[in-house]
Parts: structure tokens; sequence; C-alpha cells
């Protein structure tokens, strides 16, 4: 993937075609970054496993194959200057978009198998296997999201469509759209809850290394069950806004346009976390001296 990447950023610079209002090798150079952040996240987290290696080692192998075949495909119709996704044009392009459609489950469930071996894994400490647990399954649903993009967009009938699915809702795709990201600025675009809810995967684990960082300075933090409640907050609060983007995108609406509805249940969100960070961070938890230091000798191995 990093060497896709690299291929890619090559072809943005030496490659001035344009497909569907973006650069060519755009696509390419999104999905090889996605997948090295992913790829890794995996690798780390089965490498905690206590038991069950060796299903995580042949999960993580169908992982790795199944995002290889599809960057293969992803690449090679950038090469040949023909979408990659929803394409229907020829039974070739219609051929290739079934193959990734297979590869997409099949990378689907070995992230599933994972997740199931973290969720019945042993780790000592919880605020990091929560937000393992919390992290793999939000980016199952977050992929789950490109299943709604297969379905056909208005105008659109299977078997007669050259195109058949969409990113955008309720705009054409290719449309005006924000920089770096591609995502519309004038609909809904279902790749922002799939970006929020994949990326889940590095986000929450980063947070439980944030909170161990600064264990040091902040005595509440050397308190195991006290990041416990923190990172199942995180998690929660994640979730929450994963499902307003998506109910967002699914309304037509973009993300930067938010309407008076979106706005009052994203406020309601955010009240719930600074309320939740104020109470944990309060109620004082019995005992936590005793396990202060197994907790966070527990963390930094974790993060070593």
């Amino acid at each position: 993937m990093v060497v896709v990447a690299v291929v890619s950023a090559v072809g943005l610079v030496a490659d001035d075609r344009v497909l569907v209002g973006a650069p060519i090798w755009f696509k390419p150079f999104k999905f090889s970054v996605s997948f090295v952040a992913y790829c890794l996240s995996l690798a780390w987290m089965l490498s905690l496993l206590p038991r069950g290696r060796r299903v995580g080692w042949w999960a993580g192998t169908v992982v790795a194959l199944a995002s290889l075949v599809e960057m293969v495909i992803i690449a090679g119709q950038a090469m040949r200057g023909k979408r990659s996704h929803f394409n229907h044009e020829t039974p070739f392009d219609e051929a290739l978009f079934n193959a990734m459609a297979i590869t997409v489950v099949i990378l689907w469930l070995g992230t599933l198998a994972v997740a199931v071996l973290l969720l019945r894994a042993r780790i000592a400490d919880r605020a990091s296997a929560w937000a393992m647990r919390s992290g793999i399954f939000l980016a199952l649903a977050g992929a789950a999201v490109g299943f709604l993009m297969t379905q056909p967009a208005p105008g659109q009938r299977r078997g007669v469509s050259k195109v058949v699915g969409a990113h955008s809702v309720g705009v054409p795709d290719g449309g005006p759209s924000m920089p770096l990201t591609g995502w519309s600025t004038t609909g809904g675009d279902l790749r922002v809850p799939h970006f929020v809810g994949m990326h889940a995967l590095q986000l929450l684990p980063l947070l439980v290394m944030v909170l161990t960082a600064l264990a040091p300075r902040f005595a509440r933090l050397a308190d195991g069950r006290i990041r416990l409640r923190l990172v199942l907050l995180a998690s929660g609060g994640y979730a929450a806004a994963f499902a307003l983007v998506l109910w967002q995108a699914l309304r037509g609406q973009p993300l930067l346009q938010p309407d008076d509805v979106t706005l009052t249940v994203a406020g309601l969100i955010l009240v719930a976390v600074i309320l939740g960070t104020y109470g944990s961070l309060r109620i004082p938890t019995p005992f936590a001296g005793k396990t202060t230091g197994e907790d966070v000798n527990a963390s930094k191995e974790l993060v070593s």
C-alpha cells in the first residue's frame, strides 16, 4: 500500500486527467493511504491477542489479500482512465466492480473475525481493550456504509445504466466538492460517515495512548478505572457522531451546511460528552491507589 501511495502521488503530479470531477489518481492515493493506516492498526491489535493467534493470523492475511486485490483493480482502472466504482459500462468493467464487491465483503468478514477475537480476549488494561473493541466495531459500521453506496441512485437502473451507485445523495457525483476530501458541498455524501467510522480504528486507541502519556502529570488519569470511563464515554460520543453524519448524508445535506436539526443534535452530543467527561473525572474511585501502578504499566506495555 505504501508503494501504491507513492506511485499514485507521482500520478497526481504527472497525469492531468480528470474523472468524475477529480484527478484520476486521487482515488488510488486515498485508498492506499487509508489501507496503510487500517492494516497497521489491525496488525498492532492482533499482536496483543493472548489467545487465538493462529485464527488472527489467518484473518489478518485474508484482510491483506482482499485489500491487495481491491487496490490492483482501483489502480488498474485509473491507468485505463475508467471508473473503478459503480462502473457497468462494459462487461469487463462490470466484472471488475463485482470482483471489488466480493473483496470488500471478504475484507469485512476478516475484520469481523478480528473483532470477535478482541471481544473475547483478556487484555490487562481495560481501557486499551475497550478502545480497540469499540474502534474495530465502529470501523465495521463505517465500512458497511459502502454497501449503501452501491444502491441505484435516482434515474439509475440495474442492467441498463452504465453507472449504478453513487457516493453523493441528492446530487450527481462529480459536482462541487471540498478540497482534499472530495466530499460534496451541494448534497449529502456517504463518504463522510464511511471515513468517520473507519478511522475510529486509529483514533480511539490513540486516545488511550494520550491518556497514558498524561497520567504522570495528572493523578486521576493514573487510575485505570477513570481511563476506562473516559474511553467508554469517547466511544459512545464517537458512535453518536457517526450516526449523526450518516443521518445527515442520507438526508442529502452537505457536511458543512447542517440545518438547525443537525446542529441541535450535534450540540446535545457535545454537551453530553462534556458533562460525561466532568463526571468521569470528578467521581472518586475507591482503592484507586492499589491498582494505579499496575494499570499504567499495562497501558505502557500495550502502547510500546
